[in-house]
């Protein structure tokens, strides 16, 4: 379908819990959104986006990680192993990475378009991706999961970003 912007911190789209998705047969809208999700995901640099990320208020988001391309609605997130700090960043706070406790180990279990079970799992940047994407969809952006003194830093540094001072609320 299209690739579509990222709303960027300070968009309210991003603060609020996403709806679940009704799944119906032959649903154009849900097969275009999957579609926009995953052409949106596809460039460069891009592990994941979230529904909220492009506008869109329900519990839907694509990965792209290795090769490994795809989208589920309604995911339900299971974390497992030690929670270690890795750097993390988002394309809706672009251009920062922070500190993050992450779970090395992630698996989500959702639907597709058509209603047929979605299974995802991994480690690393796959597991980091499915937990970030996860907490999009509950109206959590990364830099609330910081520790204290990160988390100063990371609002220091949005609120003098040059998109943040100049309003910007959406990029390519």
């Amino acid at each position: 379908m299209t690739e579509r912007q990222i709303r960027l911190f300070g968009d309210p789209v991003l603060r609020s819990p996403s709806d679940p998705v009704v799944v119906r047969p032959d649903d154009a809208r849900l097969q275009a959104l999957a579609e926009d999700l995953v052409d949106t995901v596809l460039l460069p640099g891009r592990a994941g986006v979230a529904g909220c990320q492009i506008g869109v208020g329900l519990r839907a988001f694509s990965w792209n990680v290795d090769g490994d391309v795809g989208y589920v609605f309604n995911p339900v997130l299971e974390v497992s192993g030690e929670p270690e700090l890795i750097d993390e960043g988002c394309l809706s706070v672009p251009g920062f990475y922070f500190p993050r406790l992450r779970h090395p180990h992630a698996r989500v279990t959702g639907v597709d378009a058509h209603g047929r079970t979605v299974v995802v799992e991994g480690d690393g940047v796959l597991a980091q991706a499915l937990q970030h994407e996860t907490d999009h969809l509950d109206g959590r952006l990364y830099v609330e999961g910081l520790e204290p003194e990160a988390k100063r830093e990371a609002m220091r540094a949005i609120r003098n970003a040059d998109w943040f001072r100049a309003g910007v609320t959406s990029i390519s």
